[in-house]
């Protein structure tokens, strides 16, 4: 198709493939909004549980942790739970990228904008 165009042949397809990669980047950053992940502490006492974007659904607290003696503890056991949800996040989204990256033929290593 692009034959004895030379270099804008190579150009266009090129820009063929930026435009293929920047759907397929759009298309995983809606999914992520629909993935996902549970963390926890204190053995599942307290689980948090968000989206592969980081983003905080719903928290869920075993209520046997509630003793007024107990507050600093509750607290660190949420906190624990949050930032497990978001590592597992994180996790996962690095999860998907790979799986984009190596559907379109790119390096595993390479660091895209996201």
């Amino acid at each position: 198709m692009f034959k004895g165009l030379g270099q804008l042949g190579d150009m266009a397809g090129m820009m063929k493939k930026a435009q293929e990669m920047q759907t397929k980047m759009a298309d995983m950053q809606a999914a992520l909004d629909d993935i996902e992940v549970v963390g926890e502490s204190g053995a599942g006492l307290v689980k948090a549980t968000a989206n592969a974007k980081g983003v905080l659904r719903g928290l869920d607290i075993d209520p046997t942790i509630f003793d007024p003696n107990e507050k600093e503890v509750v607290e660190d056991l949420i906190l624990a739970a949050i930032k497990d949800a978001q590592t597992r996040a994180k996790d996962r989204q690095a999860q998907e990228m790979g799986k984009l990256q190596e559907e379109m033929g790119l390096p595993a290593d390479m660091k895209l904008p996201f």
